[in-house]
């Protein structure tokens, strides 16, 4: 069986003008880092699966998803940037499930645009030193 990570960056340019950024890795190792504007939380992230065929054809790349966050903090709407044709399904089928706290603007919760990196990749092969 390959042992995948997935590095998850999501990268957020909300109508408030505010930003953030989260990374997530699956596998063995789970690491989450979040650095957003205290109002936008994204409070559900299902993590991509990486494709079989993918790991087949030994395929790395990163997918770019525009998203359109609707006022109740669903994804509305997901648009592909780029990425590879094996990837892009995974990624699309995860980032549509995801759910944020919605962004309120005095005291309404408004639409939201931002953008979301999903990197596929294969773990590193860390190589033994010979300790002669």
């Amino acid at each position: 069986m390959v042992r995948t990570k997935i590095i998850i960056g999501l990268f957020c340019g909300f109508v408030a003008s505010a930003a953030g950024f989260a990374q997530k890795k699956t596998e063995s190792t789970v690491r989450i880092v979040c650095h957003a504007m205290e109002h936008v939380k994204l409070v559900k992230m299902v993590r991509p699966t990486y494709p079989e065929s993918a790991k087949q054809a030994h395929i790395e790349g990163t997918v770019l998803l525009m998203c359109l966050i609707g006022a109740d903090g669903s994804v509305e709407k997901l648009d592909v940037v780029k990425g590879h044709e094996l990837l892009v399904p995974a990624a699309i089928e995860a980032v549509s499930q995801w759910k944020y706290e919605p962004l309120k603007i005095n005291g309404k919760a408004v639409q939201a645009d931002t953008s979301v990196r999903i990197i596929f990749e294969f773990p590193k092969v860390k190589k033994k030193v010979d300790p002669k």
